[in-house]
């Protein structure tokens, strides 16, 4: 946190906006969705299958299927975890598991209550450097061979680069952005993804220890950006968010159920590219570095749509859901 921040709350209010926004700008103006609907074709990214894991739940009380579509991160971060669980679809290890920990206005968990399955051989075990990335050039980083003239050069480039695409200042870290459709935090030389509603994570126990992606979590309330750094991230629920957050609250300590009839069994979790072709769902998500996302972004802002009165002047990058819709075949 910067040293003029005294608290999240100031800095909250010190939050500069999404792009420039007139004050007075027409009360007939687009609303954010209404941004979203007019994005050309070439705007959407397609998620690729070996990137979604599909989760099979019991059905529900009115024999309804539940199914919960997770994307996987992307490289460079948390890839030691998202290999892990890999594996675990591969070895069908969530069959015959459950949902065992509904914690309300916090997270959603998933894996063994019994804490006994074996786990598959091969996992790896990830250190906790690898909470955030390395991907931002600092001086001495640079090769020592180079001119003055060209050190600063590169510094000036990649500052032009971090300049172009850093959406805010934020509360929890230096500043936040959104790449390739992620949220992320970064520092002078790091950045990392950040908890908003429906990110997925790995549960552990104390520290040095990281999980292995057995146990896995999903955000149901207000943003828990204290866990940033903290635990590592490895995906987002993109389909099926509702068969997760609307389930019963689990009265134990941190919401765990303390009647095993609570729990809600998994069938099966496998990536897309395991089920039948017919089976295998499609989706695509809005590109963060194209037009359409910049004016979207900037309405979620600063509402102009009818129903507002007062544009807010700025948003939480968790206010900034990144869209994705599912892709249906004629």
């Amino acid at each position: 946190m910067k040293k003029h921040c005294l608290a999240a709350l100031i800095c909250a209010l010190t939050l500069p906006s999404f792009g420039a926004f007139a004050q007075g700008a027409p009360a007939a103006s687009p609303s954010p969705g209404e941004i979203v609907a007019q994005a050309p074709a070439s705007e959407w990214v397609a998620i690729a299958p070996e990137d979604l894991l599909v989760m099979e739940l019991s059905a529900d009380r009115d024999r309804k299927p539940r199914r919960v579509v997770i994307q996987l991160m992307p490289p460079p971060y948390s890839q030691g975890w998202v290999g892990n669980i890999r594996k675990l679809a591969a070895a069908h290890w969530w069959d015959g598991t459950s949902v065992n920990r509904v914690q309300d206005n916090y997270v959603v968990q998933w894996g063994d209550a019994s804490e006994e399955k074996p786990l598959p051989r091969g996992l790896a075990t990830v250190p906790e450097s690898a909470y955030v990335a390395f991907t931002h050039i600092t001086l001495r980083e640079l090769p020592v061979q180079m001119t003055a003239e060209e050190r600063a050069e590169a510094l000036a480039s990649a500052e032009q680069h971090r300049l172009e695409h850093w959406v805010q200042r934020d509360a929890y870290a230096s500043e936040v952005k959104f790449s390739e459709g992620w949220p992320l935090g970064m520092d002078d030389k790091s950045s990392w993804p950040v908890h908003c509603y429906g990110m997925v994570g790995v549960g552990r126990n104390l520290s040095p220890d990281t999980g292995t992606g057995a146990e896995l979590y999903t955000v149901i309330g207000q943003a828990p950006r204290h866990l940033d750094r903290n635990i590592a991230l490895v995906g987002r629920v993109i389909e099926g968010m509702e068969h997760l957050s609307s389930l019963p609250r689990g009265t134990g300590d941190l919401g765990f159920y303390e009647d095993p009839a609570q729990r809600v069994p998994i069938v099966s979790a496998r990536l897309a590219t395991d089920l039948p072709q017919a089976a295998q769902p499609k989706f695509q998500y809005l590109s963060t570095e194209g037009a359409t996302f910049e004016r979207y972004a900037d309405a979620r802002a600063n509402r102009r749509d009818p129903f507002f009165n007062v544009p807010a002047g700025g948003a939480d990058i968790c206010n900034i859901p990144v869209p994705v819709r599912k892709v249906t075949e004629n």
